[in-house]
């Protein structure tokens, strides 16, 4: 099995267990890490809305916790015949933990439709280096 099938499984798994009671809307998010291991996450919705937690979210603190810190390639899966994308919190999360040439694959239950890397999906992101100054 190649390694974007493996993350589209991972990330249907995930979606199954999102917990969307509001919105209907399941989002699974599955991460291959700098130790090559799969993560993954689901969004959890909140009655106190927007308290809710993206999957992208859930996926890089499973990573974390795992002891990774760098994304080589991310999935994010949703319902429907619509690409979803990253929202810009995440977006910002996943550039956190990326380098610019990181492949992000949107993905619908039928498979993965696009593949981005972070400088496409993020032009511009604010990193570290941003931080800097003299």
């Amino acid at each position: 099995m190649d390694l974007t099938t493996q993350l589209l499984e991972a990330a249907l798994l995930a979606q199954k267990k999102a917990y969307v009671p509001y919105s209907g809307f399941p989002v699974g998010a599955a991460i291959l890490a700098d130790d090559n291991k799969i993560y993954t996450g689901c969004n959890v919705e909140n009655i106190s809305y927007p308290c809710g937690s993206c999957a992208e979210q859930g996926a890089i603190s499973a990573m974390i916790c795992g002891g990774a810190r760098q994304i080589k390639e991310i999935l994010i899966l949703g319902n429907g015949q619509n690409l979803i994308t990253p929202c810009g919190a995440c977006r910002q999360r996943i550039a956190e933990f990326s380098k610019p040439q990181t492949l992000i694959h949107l993905a619908t239950t039928q498979g993965i439709q696009k593949t981005l890397t972070l400088t496409e999906l993020l032009p511009l992101a604010f990193f570290d280096e941003s931080l800097k100054h003299d």
